[in-house]
């Protein structure tokens, strides 16, 4: 397992809950872009603050956050506004695409919104991402030159409480712009409370402002980066291997003080494994396969294994990821990409630092 953000710092803030929609519930995707978007502004102009709304989705830049409201479904279904940057200095285009981790992104804050603020998830307490999942097609996140304004249908089911509060459930996402669906996705989550999180994890506190020191990176260019401050990869003696490379001082993996390895470092030292093991092509992961089975350790080495596969006919090739700590798996993705030199826009490769 890993914890999906580090412990929001508690503070004193009341639920942002949107208006209940009075109207039938739909299915996810079956609202008009136009009626949720009217719910959702009105809702965040009513509740909440920018500054609140960082809290809530754990990211104290303003730049990182994605979601901009929330409306009430039923109890269990809910629509979230969301909107991409084009540049950002971390989830930048790839090869005039979307970064398809901007899905993954916003369905993790989406998550963290909603625990908070429709099931009374104090601020301060932890939450643990099991499961992530998503897929999506490259011609749904050209770039283009319209806004990108999403809406993020969740449903929440398999709930389970603990006492006022959250114990765990799962969620299924799609994500739609313009009456176009972007990806479906979903994932399994639990929450601890702060008092039970310093009982299994005290003992790594120390590591909430411990200096790791910083592994050589490997050529960004080979991972598909620009610069060598955005590479989480250092090189390893065995083939196909690459060891986890940790800056603490990362403005977006690492937002605030951490006592593990976050899940979108994992997710990305995943991404750019798959690139490395993908020579001569541009790694744009429209599918991905998640599991997060233990904490991954800030001060002890760990080990990015990658084997590629091919197309199946079904599905287009990719590469299966495993991080491994102290001889145990720790983390294992799928990723899949598609062949995007038959679309000529392979070699125009995007990212900003």
């Amino acid at each position: 397992m890993v914890q999906i953000t580090s412990r929001s710092v508690s503070v004193s803030a009341g639920n942002v809950g949107a208006a209940r929609n009075t109207g039938r519930a739909e299915a996810p995707g079956g609202v008009p872009d136009s009626v949720i978007a009217a719910g959702m502004e009105q809702s965040v102009r009513r509740r909440s603050s920018p500054e609140h709304l960082r809290q809530l989705v754990h990211r104290p830049d303003p730049q990182d956050v994605f979601p901009t409201g929330l409306t009430r479904l039923t109890d269990s279904q809910f629509s979230v506004s969301a909107h991409w940057p084009r540049p950002h200095r971390f989830f930048a285009p790839v090869a005039g695409h979307q970064d398809p981790l901007l899905i993954a992104e916003t369905m993790r804050q989406t998550t963290l919104l909603i625990a908070h603020s429709e099931f009374g998830v104090p601020l301060g307490d932890a939450f643990v991402m099991w499961e992530l999942r998503y897929a999506s097609e490259a011609g749904r996140l050209v770039v283009g030159e319209e806004p990108w304004d999403i809406t993020v249908d969740v449903s929440c089911s398999r709930i389970q409480r603990r006492g006022r509060s959250l114990g765990s459930m799962h969620l299924e996402l799609l994500l739609h712009r313009r009456g176009t669906v972007l990806a479906s996705g979903g994932g399994r989550i639990s929450c601890t409370s702060a008092r039970a999180y310093q009982r299994v994890r005290g003992h790594r506190s120390d590591m909430l402002d411990a200096r790791i020191p910083l592994l050589p990176a490997v050529a960004p260019r080979t991972v598909g980066r620009t610069s060598e401050h955005d590479v989480v990869l250092a090189p390893a003696a065995a083939p196909s291997t690459w060891a986890l490379r940790v800056d603490t001082r990362h403005p977006t993996l690492f937002s605030h003080s951490n006592d593990h390895v976050p899940g979108i470092l994992l997710l990305e030292a995943a991404r750019q494994a798959a690139q490395a093991a993908s020579p001569g092509r541009t790694f744009l992961p429209t599918s991905i396969q998640a599991d997060f089975l233990q904490y991954v350790e800030l001060d002890r080495p760990c080990w990015i294994e990658a084997l590629p596969f091919p197309a199946d006919g079904l599905s287009p090739a990719g590469v299966r990821i495993r991080a491994v700590q102290d001889d145990e798996a720790a983390f294992t993705c799928t990723l899949r990409t598609p062949d995007l030199r038959q679309t000529g826009l392979s070699d125009a490769r995007s990212r900003r630092s």
